[in-house]
Protein backbone atom coordinates (compact mmCIF):
# COMPACT_ATOMS: atom_id res chain seq x y z
CA UNK A 1 0.00 0.00 0.00
CA UNK A 2 2.90 2.35 0.73
CA UNK A 3 4.13 1.83 -2.82
CA UNK A 4 0.80 3.06 -4.15
CA UNK A 5 1.07 6.06 -1.85
CA UNK A 6 4.62 6.82 -2.92
CA UNK A 7 3.63 6.65 -6.58
CA UNK A 8 0.86 9.19 -6.14
CA UNK A 9 2.89 11.77 -4.24
CA UNK A 10 5.86 13.83 -5.38
CA UNK A 11 8.99 13.81 -3.28
CA UNK A 12 10.49 17.09 -2.10
CA UNK A 13 13.51 18.03 0.02
CA UNK A 14 13.52 19.61 3.44
CA UNK A 15 14.52 23.27 3.42
CA UNK A 16 17.92 24.15 4.82
CA UNK A 17 19.03 27.11 6.84
CA UNK A 18 16.17 27.20 9.35
CA UNK A 19 17.87 29.07 12.18
CA UNK A 20 17.14 32.71 11.35
CA UNK A 21 14.89 34.54 13.84
CA UNK A 22 11.57 35.99 12.61
CA UNK A 23 8.39 37.62 13.89
CA UNK A 24 4.79 37.14 12.78
CA UNK A 25 4.36 40.58 11.26
CA UNK A 26 2.23 43.70 11.67
CA UNK A 27 -1.32 43.29 12.82
CA UNK A 28 -0.67 40.11 14.81
CA UNK A 29 0.50 39.64 18.34
CA UNK A 30 4.31 39.47 18.21
CA UNK A 31 5.59 35.95 18.80
CA UNK A 32 9.29 35.33 18.45
CA UNK A 33 9.82 32.17 16.42
CA UNK A 34 12.84 30.65 14.86
CA UNK A 35 12.48 29.69 11.23
CA UNK A 36 12.75 26.07 12.32
CA UNK A 37 9.79 26.51 14.67
CA UNK A 38 7.73 28.17 11.94
CA UNK A 39 8.63 25.38 9.53
CA UNK A 40 7.68 22.66 12.02
CA UNK A 41 4.38 24.35 12.88
CA UNK A 42 3.50 24.73 9.20
CA UNK A 43 4.42 21.12 8.43
CA UNK A 44 2.21 19.82 11.24
CA UNK A 45 -0.56 22.20 10.17
CA UNK A 46 -0.38 20.89 6.61
CA UNK A 47 -0.81 17.31 7.83
CA UNK A 48 -3.55 18.33 10.27
CA UNK A 49 -5.58 20.11 7.59
CA UNK A 50 -5.06 17.71 4.69
CA UNK A 51 -8.30 15.73 5.20
CA UNK A 52 -10.49 18.85 5.45
CA UNK A 53 -8.95 20.51 2.37
CA UNK A 54 -9.23 17.24 0.43
CA UNK A 55 -12.83 16.61 1.47
CA UNK A 56 -13.89 20.13 0.50
CA UNK A 57 -12.21 19.98 -2.90
CA UNK A 58 -13.70 16.53 -3.51
CA UNK A 59 -17.13 17.91 -2.63
CA UNK A 60 -16.71 20.84 -4.99
CA UNK A 61 -15.80 18.59 -7.91
CA UNK A 62 -18.42 15.92 -7.21
CA UNK A 63 -21.29 18.43 -6.82
CA UNK A 64 -20.41 20.78 -9.69
CA UNK A 65 -23.20 19.54 -11.98
CA UNK A 66 -26.78 20.64 -12.69
CA UNK A 67 -28.27 17.20 -12.19
CA UNK A 68 -27.06 13.74 -11.09
CA UNK A 69 -24.77 11.96 -13.51
CA UNK A 70 -22.72 8.94 -12.48
CA UNK A 71 -20.60 9.64 -9.40
CA UNK A 72 -21.59 13.33 -9.40
CA UNK A 73 -24.71 15.12 -8.22
CA UNK A 74 -25.61 18.58 -6.87
CA UNK A 75 -25.50 19.20 -3.12
CA UNK A 76 -28.40 17.45 -1.42
CA UNK A 77 -29.00 15.00 -4.29
CA UNK A 78 -27.90 11.38 -4.59
CA UNK A 79 -25.28 10.25 -7.08
CA UNK A 80 -25.91 6.63 -8.03
CA UNK A 81 -23.48 4.37 -9.86
CA UNK A 82 -25.48 1.94 -11.97
CA UNK A 83 -22.85 -0.51 -13.22
CA UNK A 84 -19.37 -1.58 -12.29
CA UNK A 85 -16.74 0.17 -14.41
CA UNK A 86 -15.10 -1.60 -17.32
CA UNK A 87 -11.34 -2.05 -17.49
CA UNK A 88 -11.23 0.76 -20.08
CA UNK A 89 -12.69 3.22 -17.56
CA UNK A 90 -9.83 5.07 -15.85
CA UNK A 91 -11.93 7.79 -14.23
CA UNK A 92 -11.67 6.32 -10.73
CA UNK A 93 -8.66 4.39 -9.43
CA UNK A 94 -9.02 1.33 -7.18
CA UNK A 95 -12.69 0.76 -8.14
CA UNK A 96 -14.66 -2.13 -6.69
CA UNK A 97 -16.89 -4.70 -8.36
CA UNK A 98 -18.89 -5.61 -5.26
CA UNK A 99 -21.19 -2.73 -4.33
CA UNK A 100 -22.94 0.14 -6.10
CA UNK A 101 -22.18 3.55 -4.65
CA UNK A 102 -25.09 5.72 -3.53
CA UNK A 103 -23.66 9.06 -2.39
CA UNK A 104 -24.97 12.39 -1.21
CA UNK A 105 -23.14 15.52 0.00
CA UNK A 106 -24.98 17.69 2.51
CA UNK A 107 -24.55 21.11 4.10
CA UNK A 108 -26.08 20.86 7.57
CA UNK A 109 -25.08 24.35 8.68
CA UNK A 110 -28.52 25.89 8.07
CA UNK A 111 -30.82 23.05 9.04
CA UNK A 112 -30.78 19.27 9.56
CA UNK A 113 -31.36 16.81 6.73
CA UNK A 114 -33.48 13.66 6.87
CA UNK A 115 -31.99 10.55 5.29
CA UNK A 116 -34.44 7.86 4.14
CA UNK A 117 -33.32 4.29 3.40
CA UNK A 118 -35.59 1.64 1.85
CA UNK A 119 -36.12 -1.97 2.81
CA UNK A 120 -32.98 -3.77 1.63
CA UNK A 121 -34.70 -7.14 2.16
CA UNK A 122 -31.68 -8.71 3.80
CA UNK A 123 -29.21 -7.39 1.22
CA UNK A 124 -25.94 -6.04 2.62
CA UNK A 125 -25.82 -2.25 2.65
CA UNK A 126 -23.76 0.38 4.44
CA UNK A 127 -24.31 4.15 4.62
CA UNK A 128 -21.40 5.67 6.57
CA UNK A 129 -21.56 9.37 7.41
CA UNK A 130 -18.29 11.28 7.20
CA UNK A 131 -17.69 14.75 8.58
CA UNK A 132 -15.39 17.25 6.91
CA UNK A 133 -12.37 15.81 8.73
CA UNK A 134 -13.15 12.30 7.32
CA UNK A 135 -14.25 10.88 10.68
CA UNK A 136 -17.16 8.43 10.48
CA UNK A 137 -19.74 9.68 13.00
CA UNK A 138 -22.50 7.30 11.98
CA UNK A 139 -22.82 4.08 10.01
CA UNK A 140 -26.43 2.99 9.46
CA UNK A 141 -26.69 -0.27 7.61
CA UNK A 142 -26.71 -4.03 7.97
CA UNK A 143 -24.36 -4.23 10.95
CA UNK A 144 -25.79 -1.44 13.09
CA UNK A 145 -29.40 -0.73 12.15
CA UNK A 146 -30.39 -3.72 10.03
CA UNK A 147 -31.74 -3.84 6.49
CA UNK A 148 -35.33 -2.72 7.07
CA UNK A 149 -36.75 0.67 5.99
CA UNK A 150 -35.52 3.51 8.18
CA UNK A 151 -35.32 7.29 8.50
CA UNK A 152 -32.75 9.28 10.44
CA UNK A 153 -31.78 12.92 10.76
CA UNK A 154 -28.35 14.52 10.46
CA UNK A 155 -27.85 17.71 12.47
CA UNK A 156 -25.07 20.27 12.24
CA UNK A 157 -22.53 21.38 14.84
CA UNK A 158 -24.53 24.39 16.08
CA UNK A 159 -28.07 23.08 15.68
CA UNK A 160 -30.37 22.87 18.68
CA UNK A 161 -34.05 22.12 18.48
CA UNK A 162 -36.77 19.53 18.62
CA UNK A 163 -36.88 16.69 16.14
CA UNK A 164 -39.92 14.75 14.92
CA UNK A 165 -40.50 11.55 16.85
CA UNK A 166 -39.11 8.36 15.41
CA UNK A 167 -36.01 9.93 13.86
CA UNK A 168 -32.62 8.79 15.12
CA UNK A 169 -30.22 11.73 15.32
CA UNK A 170 -26.67 11.69 13.98
CA UNK A 171 -24.76 14.86 14.80
CA UNK A 172 -22.08 16.08 12.42
CA UNK A 173 -19.27 18.12 13.94
CA UNK A 174 -18.88 19.99 10.63
CA UNK A 175 -21.17 21.80 8.22
CA UNK A 176 -20.12 19.80 5.17
CA UNK A 177 -20.54 16.04 5.33
CA UNK A 178 -20.98 13.07 3.06
CA UNK A 179 -23.08 9.91 3.11
CA UNK A 180 -20.98 7.37 1.21
CA UNK A 181 -23.49 4.55 0.70
CA UNK A 182 -22.78 1.11 -0.70
CA UNK A 183 -25.34 -1.51 -1.74
CA UNK A 184 -24.21 -5.05 -2.51
CA UNK A 185 -24.87 -6.25 -6.05
CA UNK A 186 -23.86 -9.38 -7.97
CA UNK A 187 -23.56 -7.49 -11.26
CA UNK A 188 -26.05 -9.64 -13.19
CA UNK A 189 -28.79 -7.86 -15.18
CA UNK A 190 -31.52 -9.01 -12.82
CA UNK A 191 -29.65 -8.02 -9.68
CA UNK A 192 -28.69 -4.68 -11.19
CA UNK A 193 -32.40 -3.93 -11.61
CA UNK A 194 -33.14 -4.89 -8.00
CA UNK A 195 -30.25 -2.82 -6.64
CA UNK A 196 -31.21 0.16 -8.83
CA UNK A 197 -34.71 0.15 -7.38
CA UNK A 198 -33.23 0.30 -3.89
CA UNK A 199 -30.88 3.12 -4.89
CA UNK A 200 -33.79 5.12 -6.29
CA UNK A 201 -35.65 4.87 -3.00
CA UNK A 202 -32.82 6.44 -1.01
CA UNK A 203 -33.79 10.03 -0.20
CA UNK A 204 -32.42 13.16 1.44
CA UNK A 205 -34.64 16.15 2.28
CA UNK A 206 -34.20 19.24 4.48
CA UNK A 207 -35.97 18.89 7.82
CA UNK A 208 -38.31 21.76 6.88
CA UNK A 209 -39.55 19.67 3.93
CA UNK A 210 -39.80 16.36 5.78
CA UNK A 211 -43.19 14.76 5.17
CA UNK A 212 -43.99 17.24 2.39
CA UNK A 213 -43.54 17.16 -1.39
CA UNK A 214 -39.96 18.16 -2.13
CA UNK A 215 -38.18 18.87 -5.40
CA UNK A 216 -34.46 19.61 -5.06
CA UNK A 217 -33.20 22.71 -6.86
CA UNK A 218 -30.89 22.26 -9.87
CA UNK A 219 -27.20 22.44 -9.21
CA UNK A 220 -25.18 25.60 -9.79
CA UNK A 221 -22.15 25.28 -12.05
CA UNK A 222 -18.86 26.93 -11.08
CA UNK A 223 -16.67 27.26 -14.21
CA UNK A 224 -13.65 27.91 -12.01
CA UNK A 225 -13.61 24.34 -10.67
CA UNK A 226 -11.18 22.00 -12.42
CA UNK A 227 -13.26 18.96 -13.40
CA UNK A 228 -10.49 17.15 -15.25
CA UNK A 229 -7.52 16.73 -12.92
CA UNK A 230 -7.80 14.21 -10.06
CA UNK A 231 -8.63 15.85 -6.75
CA UNK A 232 -5.51 14.49 -5.06
CA UNK A 233 -3.36 16.07 -7.75
CA UNK A 234 -5.15 19.41 -7.32
CA UNK A 235 -4.68 19.39 -3.55
CA UNK A 236 -1.02 18.39 -3.76
CA UNK A 237 -0.30 21.15 -6.26
CA UNK A 238 -1.69 23.95 -4.06
CA UNK A 239 0.84 26.56 -3.01
CA UNK A 240 1.36 26.86 0.72
CA UNK A 241 -0.38 30.25 0.93
CA UNK A 242 -3.48 29.04 -0.92
CA UNK A 243 -3.53 25.80 1.05
CA UNK A 244 -3.43 27.46 4.46
CA UNK A 245 -5.94 30.11 3.43
CA UNK A 246 -8.38 27.40 2.37
CA UNK A 247 -7.81 25.57 5.64
CA UNK A 248 -8.35 28.69 7.76
CA UNK A 249 -11.57 29.65 5.96
CA UNK A 250 -12.93 26.09 6.06
CA UNK A 251 -12.34 25.80 9.80
CA UNK A 252 -14.96 28.49 10.48
CA UNK A 253 -17.91 26.26 9.54
CA UNK A 254 -16.05 23.00 10.05
CA UNK A 255 -14.48 23.58 13.45
CA UNK A 256 -11.69 21.44 14.85
CA UNK A 257 -12.57 19.18 17.76
CA UNK A 258 -12.00 20.13 21.38
CA UNK A 259 -9.03 17.75 21.48
CA UNK A 260 -7.43 19.75 18.63
CA UNK A 261 -6.91 22.87 20.76
CA UNK A 262 -3.14 22.38 21.18
CA UNK A 263 -2.43 22.30 17.46
CA UNK A 264 -4.94 25.08 16.77
CA UNK A 265 -3.04 27.29 19.25
CA UNK A 266 0.24 26.38 17.55
CA UNK A 267 -1.14 27.25 14.11
CA UNK A 268 -2.35 30.62 15.38
CA UNK A 269 1.27 31.55 16.11
CA UNK A 270 1.82 31.40 12.37
CA UNK A 271 -1.37 33.29 11.52
CA UNK A 272 -3.51 30.25 10.64
CA UNK A 273 -6.71 31.04 12.54
CA UNK A 274 -10.18 29.50 11.98
CA UNK A 275 -12.37 31.86 9.98
CA UNK A 276 -9.62 34.40 9.26
CA UNK A 277 -7.88 34.68 5.90
CA UNK A 278 -4.27 33.55 5.97
CA UNK A 279 -2.03 36.33 4.70
CA UNK A 280 1.41 34.97 4.01
CA UNK A 281 2.64 38.43 3.03
CA UNK A 282 2.60 39.41 6.72
CA UNK A 283 5.41 36.99 7.40
CA UNK A 284 9.10 37.68 7.15
CA UNK A 285 10.40 37.05 3.58
CA UNK A 286 12.91 34.49 4.88
CA UNK A 287 10.08 32.54 6.49
CA UNK A 288 7.98 32.70 3.33
CA UNK A 289 10.87 31.14 1.46
CA UNK A 290 11.20 28.37 4.04
CA UNK A 291 7.46 27.63 4.01
CA UNK A 292 7.49 26.89 0.29
CA UNK A 293 9.08 23.53 1.15
CA UNK A 294 6.32 22.59 3.61
CA UNK A 295 4.09 20.48 1.29
CA UNK A 296 6.99 18.26 0.28
CA UNK A 297 8.25 18.04 3.84
CA UNK A 298 4.81 17.02 5.08
CA UNK A 299 4.64 14.23 2.48
CA UNK A 300 8.10 13.05 3.49
CA UNK A 301 7.10 13.05 7.15
CA UNK A 302 4.03 10.94 6.41
CA UNK A 303 6.05 8.44 4.38
CA UNK A 304 8.66 8.09 7.11
CA UNK A 305 5.95 7.70 9.74
CA UNK A 306 4.07 5.09 7.70
CA UNK A 307 7.20 2.92 7.59
CA UNK A 308 7.60 3.19 11.34
CA UNK A 309 3.85 2.74 11.78
CA UNK A 310 3.98 -0.93 10.82
CA UNK A 311 6.11 -1.52 13.90
CA UNK A 312 4.03 0.72 16.13
CA UNK A 313 0.79 -1.14 15.39
CA UNK A 314 -0.84 1.47 13.14
CA UNK A 315 -0.25 -0.76 10.14
CA UNK A 316 -0.11 -4.53 9.86
CA UNK A 317 2.46 -6.00 7.49
CA UNK A 318 2.21 -9.75 7.09
CA UNK A 319 2.83 -12.31 4.34
CA UNK A 320 3.16 -9.54 1.73
CA UNK A 321 -0.13 -7.90 2.76
CA UNK A 322 -0.51 -4.47 4.34
CA UNK A 323 -3.60 -3.19 6.17
CA UNK A 324 -4.71 -1.05 9.08
CA UNK A 325 -7.48 -1.25 11.65
CA UNK A 326 -7.20 2.45 12.46
CA UNK A 327 -9.66 4.02 10.04
CA UNK A 328 -12.81 6.08 10.36
CA UNK A 329 -12.12 7.32 13.90
CA UNK A 330 -8.78 9.06 14.42
CA UNK A 331 -8.87 11.35 17.46
CA UNK A 332 -5.58 13.26 17.44
CA UNK A 333 -3.77 10.73 15.25
CA UNK A 334 -3.32 13.34 12.53
CA UNK A 335 -0.70 11.46 10.52
CA UNK A 336 -2.87 8.38 10.19
CA UNK A 337 -5.87 10.52 9.27
CA UNK A 338 -3.93 12.35 6.55
CA UNK A 339 -2.41 9.15 5.21
CA UNK A 340 -5.82 7.49 4.88
CA UNK A 341 -7.24 10.64 3.25
CA UNK A 342 -4.43 10.52 0.69
CA UNK A 343 -4.74 6.80 -0.09
CA UNK A 344 -8.37 5.90 0.59
CA UNK A 345 -10.57 8.93 1.13
CA UNK A 346 -13.84 7.84 2.72
CA UNK A 347 -12.47 4.81 4.58
CA UNK A 348 -14.92 3.09 6.91
CA UNK A 349 -14.55 2.01 10.50
CA UNK A 350 -12.79 -1.37 10.72
CA UNK A 351 -15.95 -2.93 12.16
CA UNK A 352 -17.51 -2.26 8.75
CA UNK A 353 -14.63 -2.69 6.32
CA UNK A 354 -11.06 -3.96 6.36
CA UNK A 355 -9.01 -3.59 3.18
CA UNK A 356 -5.64 -5.29 2.71
CA UNK A 357 -3.37 -4.51 -0.24
CA UNK A 358 -0.47 -6.44 -1.71
CA UNK A 359 2.11 -5.65 -4.39
CA UNK A 360 4.52 -8.49 -3.56
CA UNK A 361 4.29 -12.24 -3.07
CA UNK A 362 5.05 -14.06 0.17
CA UNK A 363 8.80 -13.82 -0.46
CA UNK A 364 8.68 -10.07 -1.01
CA UNK A 365 9.08 -10.19 -4.79
CA UNK A 366 6.88 -7.86 -6.92
CA UNK A 367 4.05 -9.54 -8.79
CA UNK A 368 4.52 -10.16 -12.51
CA UNK A 369 2.04 -11.40 -15.07
CA UNK A 370 4.83 -13.54 -16.49
CA UNK A 371 4.50 -15.84 -13.46
CA UNK A 372 1.72 -17.97 -11.99
CA UNK A 373 0.58 -17.58 -8.38
CA UNK A 374 -1.72 -19.35 -5.95
CA UNK A 375 -3.37 -18.29 -2.70
CA UNK A 376 -4.02 -21.33 -0.50
CA UNK A 377 -6.56 -21.41 2.32
CA UNK A 378 -6.40 -24.41 4.65
CA UNK A 379 -9.61 -26.27 5.56
CA UNK A 380 -11.75 -24.09 7.78
CA UNK A 381 -9.55 -21.05 7.04
CA UNK A 382 -11.18 -19.77 3.86
CA UNK A 383 -11.93 -16.04 3.87
CA UNK A 384 -15.25 -15.11 5.42
CA UNK A 385 -17.17 -12.05 6.57
CA UNK A 386 -20.57 -11.27 8.02
CA UNK A 387 -21.26 -9.18 4.91
CA UNK A 388 -19.02 -10.46 2.11
CA UNK A 389 -15.39 -10.58 1.01
CA UNK A 390 -13.65 -10.05 -2.33
CA UNK A 391 -10.19 -10.37 -3.87
CA UNK A 392 -9.75 -7.77 -6.64
CA UNK A 393 -7.08 -7.51 -9.33
CA UNK A 394 -5.64 -4.17 -10.48
CA UNK A 395 -2.87 -3.25 -12.87
CA UNK A 396 0.10 -1.21 -11.67
CA UNK A 397 -1.95 2.00 -11.99
CA UNK A 398 -4.76 0.56 -9.84
CA UNK A 399 -7.33 0.03 -12.60
CA UNK A 400 -9.23 -3.12 -13.53
CA UNK A 401 -7.48 -5.63 -15.79
CA UNK A 402 -9.11 -6.49 -19.12
CA UNK A 403 -9.55 -10.25 -19.62
CA UNK A 404 -11.66 -12.70 -21.67
CA UNK A 405 -14.01 -13.43 -18.76
CA UNK A 406 -14.60 -9.79 -17.84
CA UNK A 407 -13.74 -10.92 -14.31
CA UNK A 408 -12.13 -8.33 -12.05
CA UNK A 409 -12.56 -10.04 -8.69
CA UNK A 410 -13.24 -13.30 -6.89
CA UNK A 411 -15.62 -13.07 -3.97
CA UNK A 412 -18.02 -14.82 -1.65
CA UNK A 413 -20.82 -14.75 -4.24
CA UNK A 414 -18.81 -16.90 -6.69
CA UNK A 415 -19.25 -20.65 -7.03
CA UNK A 416 -15.66 -21.48 -6.14
CA UNK A 417 -14.28 -25.01 -6.44
CA UNK A 418 -12.94 -26.44 -3.18
CA UNK A 419 -10.39 -29.22 -2.85
CA UNK A 420 -11.52 -32.63 -1.50
CA UNK A 421 -10.14 -31.83 1.95
CA UNK A 422 -12.11 -28.56 2.13
CA UNK A 423 -9.17 -26.30 1.37
CA UNK A 424 -9.31 -23.60 -1.30
CA UNK A 425 -6.79 -22.54 -3.94
CA UNK A 426 -7.23 -19.30 -5.88
CA UNK A 427 -5.33 -19.10 -9.19
CA UNK A 428 -3.76 -15.74 -9.99
CA UNK A 429 -2.20 -15.60 -13.44
CA UNK A 430 -2.53 -14.16 -16.93
CA UNK A 431 -3.43 -17.29 -18.88
CA UNK A 432 -6.33 -19.69 -18.21
CA UNK A 433 -5.43 -22.42 -15.69
CA UNK A 434 -7.71 -25.03 -17.29
CA UNK A 435 -11.44 -25.62 -17.26
CA UNK A 436 -11.42 -27.43 -13.91
CA UNK A 437 -9.79 -24.47 -12.17
CA UNK A 438 -11.39 -21.62 -14.13
CA UNK A 439 -14.00 -20.85 -11.40
CA UNK A 440 -11.07 -19.97 -9.08
CA UNK A 441 -9.11 -17.97 -11.66
CA UNK A 442 -8.36 -14.27 -11.14
CA UNK A 443 -6.89 -13.01 -14.44
CA UNK A 444 -3.71 -10.93 -14.19
CA UNK A 445 -2.11 -8.41 -16.59
CA UNK A 446 1.15 -8.91 -18.44
CA UNK A 447 3.21 -6.68 -16.14
CA UNK A 448 3.10 -5.74 -12.48
CA UNK A 449 -0.16 -5.80 -10.59
CA UNK A 450 -1.81 -5.03 -7.26
CA UNK A 451 -4.16 -7.23 -5.23
CA UNK A 452 -6.77 -5.97 -2.79
CA UNK A 453 -8.62 -8.16 -0.29
CA UNK A 454 -11.76 -6.53 1.13
CA UNK A 455 -13.88 -7.68 4.05
CA UNK A 456 -17.26 -6.01 4.60
CA UNK A 457 -18.48 -6.42 8.16
CA UNK A 458 -15.42 -8.54 8.99
CA UNK A 459 -15.53 -11.24 11.60
CA UNK A 460 -13.90 -10.89 15.01
CA UNK A 461 -11.22 -13.41 14.02
CA UNK A 462 -9.82 -10.89 11.53
CA UNK A 463 -10.19 -7.89 13.83
CA UNK A 464 -8.56 -9.72 16.75
CA UNK A 465 -5.84 -11.22 14.58
CA UNK A 466 -6.57 -14.91 15.16
CA UNK A 467 -7.24 -15.38 11.42
CA UNK A 468 -4.24 -14.63 9.23
CA UNK A 469 -4.21 -13.62 5.57
CA UNK A 470 -2.10 -16.26 3.81
CA UNK A 471 0.69 -15.32 1.42
CA UNK A 472 0.37 -15.38 -2.36
CA UNK A 473 2.93 -17.93 -3.57
CA UNK A 474 4.61 -18.18 -6.94
CA UNK A 475 3.96 -21.69 -8.28
CA UNK A 476 5.83 -21.85 -11.61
Amino acid sequence: MRRIFLKKWMAAGIAAGLLACIQIGAGAKPAALTAREAFEIATDAYIFGYPLVTMDMTRRVMTNVREPEGMRAPMGQFARTRVYPFASNHEVSVPNADALYTIVWLDVSREPWVLGLPDMKGRYALFPMLDGWTSVFGAPGSRTTGTGPQNCVITGPAWKGKLPSGLKEYKSSTSIMQVLGRIYCTGTPGDYATAHAMQDQCSAVPLSSYGKPYTPPPGQLDPGIDMRRPVREQVNSLGVADYFNRLAVLMKDNPPAHADKPIVRRMARLGIVPGQPFDIARLNPSVIQVLEAVPGAAVGKLIAWSKAGTNAGDWNLQNGWSWTLKTGVYGTDYKQRALIAAMALGANRPEDTVVAASTVDGTGQPYSGNSRYAMHFAPGQTPSANGYWSLTMYDSDCFFVDNPLGRYALNSRDQLTFNPDGSLDLCIQKYPPGADREPNWLPAPQGKFVLMLRFYWPKESLIKGSWKIPPVKRVD
